[in-house]
């Protein structure tokens, strides 16, 4: 039986929370200081439908200070401009594509939040249930690996074997490669690839933060596509409702959709070019500095940083020295790149 456990990693600017499947990182959450509540899965919002798109059976509404979602509405329940509805958001936006929302009653004016989303905490108690939520330094080792992990493409497969898994702007693209993976029997070899990289791609995908389309270019051909399906239904279980499948196809291909209902990791964590943000970088230098500085009691930390993360990391670097009773002494190094910090003790 596969066993989930559950970290919670808190700084100054950011709560990460992990959950492992056998070990590995499965989910990573991510809370930070100036995150919208009105764009978290599990808000509730008095909403004012704005305009209504009968020929889509969807409305965009007013959140509140120039925010819309989508609503998709059944055939007999079309909205009316105008109209107060409370609406729940059922998936965060992502870039062009509105957070998706859903109605659950009337409301009263104004628009407004009437009730913020789950928690990190909540929603690990979520997926581990009765489970002890580990912290300190070993949760943020966990959350440190997730997010390595959540940003790669290449992953080895246990047993030998890669998966690479690249989001395109239509789908999740998903290889299977044998790679110098060997053995006696070569179609046992490959059934067992393909059924542990069905697996893998699910926690991966979860861990991503990735859904919508998803192809999985499966390793040879001649599938076994009950047995193939079978094993998806099963790695996907837990994603429901809203997973799909399609057969596997003559080209050795399985199609299926997978419900959205977070942002990409890496939506969160990098710039569209795939570099660290700002935001990012700040926080990898506050960890360092209160890591530093547990490591060096009562000693001042020096902390040198390029102005852009300087700018961003200094008042989480406040809060850390409050909360530690810890001494820091920053300073800015203008002809630095972004990515450049150092911390050290004098």
């Amino acid at each position: 039986m596969s066993a989930r456990r559950a970290y919670l990693d808190t700084t100054p600017g950011e709560i990460r929370g992990v959950v492992t499947l056998d070990g590995r990182p499965e989910h990573l959450m991510l809370a930070r200081d100036d995150d919208d509540p009105r764009l978290q899965p599990g808000a509730r919002i008095a909403a004012r439908v704005r305009r209504v798109e009968p020929a889509f059976a969807s409305a965009f509404v007013d959140l509140g200070e120039g925010i819309e979602g989508l609503l998709d509405y059944p055939p007999d329940r079309r909205p009316v401009e105008g109209e107060m509805l409370e609406v729940e958001v059922r998936a965060a936006p992502r870039p062009g594509k509105l957070a998706a929302v859903r109605a659950t009653g009337p409301a009263e004016a104004p628009v407004r939040l009437l009730a913020p989303g789950p928690t990190v905490a909540d929603r690990l108690a979520h997926l581990v249930r009765s489970r002890e939520v580990v912290t300190g330094a070993e949760a943020r080792r966990m959350a440190d690996a997730a997010e390595e992990a959540a940003l790669t493409e290449d992953h080895v497969l246990p047993g030998g074997g890669v998966l690479v898994i690249e989001p395109t702007r239509a789908l999740v693209a998903v290889d299977v490669d044998l790679g110098p993976r060997k053995g006696p029997d070569p179609k046992s070899l490959l059934r067992q690839l393909n059924l542990t990289a069905i697996a893998e791609t699910a926690r991966l995908l979860r861990l991503k933060g990735l859904g919508g389309l998803v192809v999985i270019d499966l390793a040879g051909r001649g599938h076994d596509g009950t047995a193939l399906l079978n094993a998806a239904r099963n790695a996907f279980s837990v994603d429901n409702p809203g997973v799909a499948f399609g057969p596997v196809s003559r080209f050795g291909t399985l199609e299926l959709t997978v419900p959205r209902r977070t942002r990409a990791l890496a939506e969160i964590l990098l710039e569209p070019g795939g570099a660290p943000s700002d935001r990012t970088l700040a926080q990898r230098l506050v960890r360092r500095a209160e890591s530093e500085a547990e490591a060096e009691t009562g000693r001042v930390v020096k902390i040198q940083a390029a102005p852009a993360i300087a700018r961003l990391a200094w008042p989480l670097v406040d809060r850390l020295a409050g909360r530690m009773g810890a001494r820091f002494k920053p300073g800015v190094e203008a002809d630095w790149p972004r990515d450049r910090f150092e911390i050290s003790v004098p």
